[in-house]
């Protein structure tokens, strides 16, 4: 059986406060995008859990959350392991896109469906929820307003398919350590930071500061963007590293593309996509 792993991004990223956790509550709008991974999962006759990416530069053993995953879902259910995953991944790492937390989410839905255990949203956003606080978000397959750090998931009507250019640096942002600069960063000046509103809501992110201080190139390359005729916006999704534009027409994405890869370097990962409510 076959199943798509979409990544999202952050229309809204709000951080209201530092949590005694040490977590932060948010208050984000995450939508989902139409680039996936993709995951072959098959039940096996006998033997353990298999597992295989075709990036070679992500874990298969149990550091990888796919792998967590699955044995957190069979272990949850009483289930022996005999399952075979493989992984094909085309969401970059250190992006921001969610997809380390797509893939977890949805092998905890496509085991479900193996399996047919038919357990709710609830039951498996809660399972989600102990492998990480993006991936209860994929759980329910909708745009959402995600609260607390991440674990409350509010699914939400969005019938806009934006069309977007999404951009990334061969480098990526820790999650941690942004977060851990939030409340003491400060705004470069000349770079925008103010909310952008549409009629279907606003583009912000507060963890532009942070990250925009230490990672400069994210900030020219978001501030250029704005200033592109093709462009209706521009944004930082979640912690970075990719910035994204909101396109006037999906046609515009090539000529942006271009024009991107000719002014910060050919080395970018580009990706031409939309937002699927």
């Amino acid at each position: 059986m076959e199943f798509h792993a979409p990544a999202k991004i952050n229309l809204s990223l709000r951080v209201l406060g530092r949590r005694a956790d040490g977590f932060h509550d948010l208050e984000s709008l995450m939508c989902p995008v139409s680039v996936f991974d993709t995951l072959e999962v098959t039940r096996r006759v006998e033997g353990e859990l298999e597992f295989v990416c075709d990036d070679a530069t992500l874990p298969v053993g149990d550091d990888n959350l796919v792998v967590r995953a699955a044995r957190l879902f069979c272990g949850a259910r009483g289930i022996e392991p005999r399952v075979s995953i493989k992984l094909t991944k085309r969401i970059p790492h250190g992006a921001g896109l969610g997809g380390g937390s797509s893939d977890a989410a949805t092998t905890l839905l496509a085991l479900d469906r193996l399996f047919e255990t038919r357990l709710s949203r609830v039951t498996l956003a809660a399972m989600a929820a102990e492998l990480g606080s993006d991936v209860p978000f994929f759980i329910y397959e909708s745009a959402a307003m995600i609260r607390g750090r991440g674990e409350r998931v509010e699914p939400v009507a969005f019938p806009h398919a934006l069309p977007l250019l999404l951009i990334k640096p061969p480098f990526g942002v820790p999650t941690p350590w942004a977060y851990s600069r939030w409340k003491d960063a400060c705004e470069i000046p000349g770079v925008p930071y103010a909310a952008q509103a549409f009629p279907w809501g606003e583009l912000v992110n507060d963890l532009e500061r942070p990250v925009f201080e230490k990672y400069i190139f994210l900030a020219d390359v978001k501030r250029w963007l704005l200033a592109q005729p093709e462009a209706t916006g521009a944004l930082m999704s979640g912690s970075g590293a990719t910035v994204f534009a909101v396109l006037r027409s999906k046609e515009d994405a090539v000529s942006l593309g271009e024009r991107v890869a000719r002014e910060f370097g050919a080395d970018l990962w580009l990706c031409a996509c939309e937002t699927v409510g």
